[in-house]
């Protein structure tokens, strides 16, 4: 029988706060289930599967993420914005490690698109693009430049990766500075004439 009190919203929210002390790939229904003090049948009233569980952390984590990038950029135009949103990411990225694990699963596009917290991201991140002038397929050449370099350069800090001397947030903030000089340099794809 659940424990009184239980919903979907604190189910996924307790694997969120597991996932940062543990891991991502270390939350399991089972540990899941003793956090709560309940059968691990318990929980399966508010979500189907581990898959499921995973989907929305994802979209609570994502929704979090995008509401901290959006905050940050507001009212925030070219390489402010961009440094705005480059900070708000990486700082997101180390102080929920577990939930930012989470947004980087493959989701099922039908579900993604029927997100809002999804939808916003896209909002927020091709409004700040935009403000450099790209249009399409060129935004999301930019958008996969951004979130690949953002990504790879947390995955390397949280590991303890870079072990040169240099400061990292130095270093950071020179990527970021590279990251705006190469956006108002973009090299646009010719069009069909």
């Amino acid at each position: 029988m659940a424990r009184a009190g239980l919903t979907t919203d604190r189910v996924v929210a307790a694997a969120a706060d597991l996932a940062d002390e543990v891991g991502f790939e270390n939350v399991s229904l089972s540990a899941l289930a003793r956090r709560f003090g309940v059968k691990d049948a318990s929980l399966y009233s508010h979500v189907k599967n581990l898959h499921d569980l995973r989907t929305r952390m994802a979209f609570l984590a994502g929704g979090e993420m995008i509401d901290r990038i959006a905050a940050a950029v507001a009212g925030r135009a070219g390489k402010d914005a961009l440094a705005a949103f480059a900070d708000a990411y990486r700082e997101y990225a180390l102080e929920r490690p577990g939930r930012y694990a989470a947004t980087q699963i493959r989701i099922d596009q039908s579900l993604v698109s029927e997100s809002p917290a999804f939808r916003r991201t896209a909002e927020v991140t091709y409004g700040m693009l935009r403000a450099y002038g790209l249009d399409e397929p060129d935004l999301t050449d930019a958008v996969r430049l951004l979130r690949s370099t953002f990504h790879g350069y947390c995955a390397l800090e949280a590991t303890g990766g870079f072990g040169a001397s240099r400061d990292v947030r130095t270093s950071w903030n020179r990527a970021v500075d590279a990251l705006h000089v190469l956006l108002e340099n973009w090299p646009r794809e010719a069009k069909d004439a």
